[in-house]
């Protein structure tokens, strides 16, 4: 489990990018068995600058169903609404080369590869990708009991202090291109990680590949 730092980056930056888990294979279709009985609150609030709260992850929760004028899921339903997001998750992202996972705590996380994503060393969503992201960002109004963290991670190459940077701004680009098609501020966080959580060996070309990514993270708000 990833454990929340504190991560900022300059106002200057940030407007200048304005422009047991379940896996999902988004190229074979291939179905998952449903989490109905779990569910989860968390989340936090982006701001004029990119960050992560230290406060609880209820309290973030609350921060956001005041902000954006959310109602929340009632306890007994999160599941439900959990299941019946990531079906239509499934169906909008077949094909897109986006890996849908289930946790065990009933988040829905969208694991995006960097090689679908971003060019080398660039934070600009690649052109072909944005038709997708565009999907995506109706899903996720729809659904807007949900909080919603954008992870950026890079793999080893380069020095570190280069990969954090990447992998912030690549966050943020992500969360921008959200901000622009509708989704609401308040239920998005963004946050960089650099080379911290490898997925995969950064000794050869294809493990590297796997590691730099954008992953997003769906947490039920409840009402209660």
């Amino acid at each position: 489990m990833k454990y929340w730092i504190k991560l900022t980056l300059p106002l200057a930056i940030f407007s200048s990018l304005l422009s047991g888990c379940l896996t999902f294979d988004a190229y074979t279709g291939e179905s998952q068995v449903s989490n109905s009985s779990k569910g989860a609150i968390a989340g936090s609030i982006i701001g004029a600058v990119i960050g992560a709260s230290t406060a609880s992850k209820e309290d973030r929760a609350k921060q956001a169903l005041i902000g954006a004028g959310i109602g929340g899921v009632a306890g007994g339903g999160i599941g439900y609404y959990m299941d019946r997001q990531e079906a239509i998750l499934r169906k909008e992202l077949i094909g897109s080369g986006i890996q849908v996972e289930r946790t065990e705590e009933g988040q829905i996380e969208l694991i995006m590869p960097g090689n679908i994503t971003f060019e080398v060393g660039s934070a600009t969503v690649q052109s072909s990708f944005t038709d997708t992201l565009t999907s995506l960002a109706k899903v996720l109004e729809e659904y807007d009991d949900t909080l919603i963290t954008i992870s950026g991670h890079t793999d080893s190459t380069g020095g570190s202090a280069y990969n954090q940077l990447l992998s912030e701004q690549r966050a943020t680009s992500v969360a921008n291109f959200l901000l622009r098609e509708g989704v609401v501020i308040e239920r998005i966080a963004a946050v960089g990680y650099g080379e911290l959580y490898p997925i995969a060996s950064n000794d050869n070309a294809a493990g590297r590949a796997e590691n730099r990514r954008v992953e997003i993270t769906l947490d039920a708000i409840s009402a209660e």
